[in-house]
């Protein structure tokens, strides 16, 4: 069973429930800097930490005066770019005097569905993990309409650990754990403990009922467990109002665990492996070699560029003989790749008259 200790890289959802005061509409400040505690608790632990979290609008509503059960979709932008401006500086408040930096990202479903945004995205969160930052990532309101929605942080959750290839991801919720029938309605319903396989059975189970500020119900979580656990991560379900709540699942506290079978780095080169390929790069003995020792693949190692292929696109990698190796992402379109090939990376400013990534395929981007 997965402990948060052995964790290396967590995402963590906070609904708004927990956040936010639903009578008051007032952020519950006291429950935050716990949570700030047990985010510097995983960050001694070594962990990367991204916190995903709901709260904007609950909050932005509470300043505007917006009352009522609904808000018109033009209400909640508006009470959603008040509230975004709040949640992050709470957020900066609690984790401050752990001297842990933070960020700010919001995002909408686009940006997991366009190959070039998702790469974007997962360099910029990769980029401040490495620098030691706690993300807080949130859809961006302000501008999603229903066609571009995720609608709900569950599955919002689950992308955002696929993305940056975590080894856990924690939903905590409103409840403590996945039960075979809604326990609010059934006496005898009962909690599972540890899900292995999502099955027909366990999926017929789930039921749609959130809670008042929250729009995610069972059946969204079930959905960002399978999402989650096809990419090697993973997901537990626990309450999260206690004070300390994460330090709570590490010493025991009721859950249901959802496993993983792989790790996430085999799991992302297995998807990758799967894609079509686009075009194909064919490079030298030297790169071939370097390949094989775990090394990205370099402008200079490139041979020819076969093809018409976009940024983020799946690409052959060939060897000498037309050897196929395997094959990754390509961090440049055709075009580029062709002009930068066999250049060194401090030559590619020059060459394309922009900055790009020293690298044409990173080695996480690549299944040999």
């Amino acid at each position: 069973m997965a402990t948060l200790s052995a964790a290396k890289r967590v995402v963590v959802k906070i609904g708004s429930a927990l956040l936010v005061d639903r009578a008051s509409g007032a952020l519950r400040a006291g429950w935050l800097h716990s949570l700030a505690q047990d985010v510097a608790w995983l960050k001694g632990q070594g962990a990367d930490v991204i916190l995903v979290s709901s709260g904007s609008i609950a909050l932005g509503r509470g300043v505007l005066g917006l009352n009522g059960d609904t808000l018109a979709l033009e209400q909640s932008q508006a009470a959603a770019a008040v509230g975004q401006i709040r949640l992050a500086r709470a957020y900066e408040e609690a984790l401050t005097p752990y001297e842990i930096k933070t960020a700010q990202v919001l995002v909408t479903l686009e940006d997991s569905a366009d190959r070039r945004r998702y790469l974007n995205s997962r360099a910029t969160l990769e980029t401040l993990l490495g620098l030691g930052v706690v993300p807080i990532v949130n859809e961006n309101d302000t501008i999603a309409t229903d066609e571009i929605r995720y609608g709900d942080n569950d599955r919002l959750a689950a992308q955002v650990a696929v993305t940056v290839g975590a080894d856990q991801l924690i939903l905590l919720s409103d409840v403590d754990g996945f039960y075979s029938a809604n326990p609010a309605e059934d006496p005898t319903a009962t909690r599972y403990d540890v899900i292995e396989r999502i099955t027909p059975e366990i999926e017929r189970m789930a039921g749609d009922a959130g809670s008042g500020l929250s729009k995610g119900g069972m059946k969204t979580k079930l959905m960002a467990a399978q999402m989650a656990t096809a990419a090697g991560c993973a997901m537990a379900i626990t309450e999260g109002s206690p004070d300390n709540p994460l330090k709570k699942l590490e010493n025991g506290a009721a859950r249901t665990w959802f496993t993983a079978t792989l790790d996430p780095q085999a799991a992302r080169k297995r998807w990758i492996a799967a894609m079509k390929p686009r075009g194909e790069i064919l490079v030298d003995a030297g790169a071939a070699r370097a390949l094989s020792n775990g090394k990205s693949l370099l402008p200079a190692g490139i041979v020819e560029v076969v093809g018409d292929f976009g940024r983020g696109d799946p690409v052959a990698i060939l060897g000498p003989k037309a050897h196929r190796l395997g094959q990754g992402l390509s961090r440049y379109t055709a075009q580029e790749a062709d002009a930068i090939k066999g250049r060194k990376s401090s030559e590619i400013e020059a060459t394309l008259g922009y900055p790009g990534r020293a690298a044409l395929i990173h080695r996480d981007d690549m299944a040999l």
